[in-house]
């Protein structure tokens, strides 16, 4: 007979991890990278759309609360939990497999301001209710965004999960039709409005979206107070395309 945890893991695609010179990448399949760690400089991110996403310390940037769909190979946690210690971090990840890469991806342990969580995303979201100051989402299974973290009561569930002035940041890969669809709910839930933000190479879209007139709100040149040294430089081509982006959306 098999047990309920292990029919559980076996419901869920075992990713694997990919070692080339100074980096270690997690796959699902060899085509796509879901992760990249730098070995050399683990706190730093590696890859564009993760640097996009961390834009939103232009909308919020002190969080007190931040919630984070999907672990992965743990770039936006690591960089979350150094640059912002005071934030209370909690992330959401439902699969097992990935989890247990975590020490080989230097997840931070668990404690008072870190957690990592075997749940489903969107009931995490659905459950935090009006507690976070920041929603980071990007979560992805073998087979790219589900279904469940791109309907429209998952919206409607991020929009509510937020304090006022709350911030969604989410990750969206996928074919130009569904995208649109994707897109097109997320702003019904957000008033009509949110910033659709492409990497370089137009692989990514990092979506941002506001509870309350953040968006609105932003200037060009804007810079997050207090952050670090080492985190605004790595961010600074981040903040420079989101600004970019926002002027040709609402200026």
């Amino acid at each position: 007979m098999t047990s309920p945890n292990a029919a559980a893991a076996n419901a869920h695609v075992r990713p694997f991890v990919h070692d080339a010179g100074h980096t270690r990448a997690l796959h699902f399949s060899i085509c796509a990278v879901q992760s990249r760690l730098d070995l050399r400089h683990p706190d730093r991110l590696d890859l564009e759309y993760t640097r996009l996403m961390m834009a939103f310390l232009l909308l919020q940037p002190q969080p007190a609360h931040i919630g984070m769909v999907g672990l992965g190979g743990g770039s936006l946690a690591r960089f979350c939990r150094r640059h912002l210690p005071a934030a209370r971090i909690q992330v959401a990840e439902n699969n097992p497999h990935v989890i247990a890469l975590r020490e080989q991806f230097l997840v931070p342990r668990d404690g008072p301001q870190f957690g990592v969580l075997q749940a489903d995303g969107a009931a995490f979201v659905r459950e935090a209710a009006g507690t976070l100051d920041v929603l980071l989402v990007d979560g992805f299974d073998a087979d790219g965004l589900p279904r469940s973290l791109s309907s429209q009561r998952f919206f409607d569930d991020c929009a509510g999960a937020l304090r006022p002035g709350g911030v969604l940041a989410m990750n969206i890969h996928t074919d130009a039709e569904r995208q649109a669809k994707v897109l097109e709910r997320l702003r019904r839930s957000f008033g009509g409005v949110a910033l659709a933000v492409k990497d370089s190479d137009g692989t990514n879209h990092v979506v941002f979206a506001c509870q309350g007139d953040g968006l609105s709100a932003l200037r060009p040149g804007a810079r997050p107070p207090k952050l670090d040294a080492d985190a605004a430089g790595t961010l600074q081509g981040a903040f420079t395309r989101v600004l970019s982006s926002w002027k040709g959306e609402f200026s």
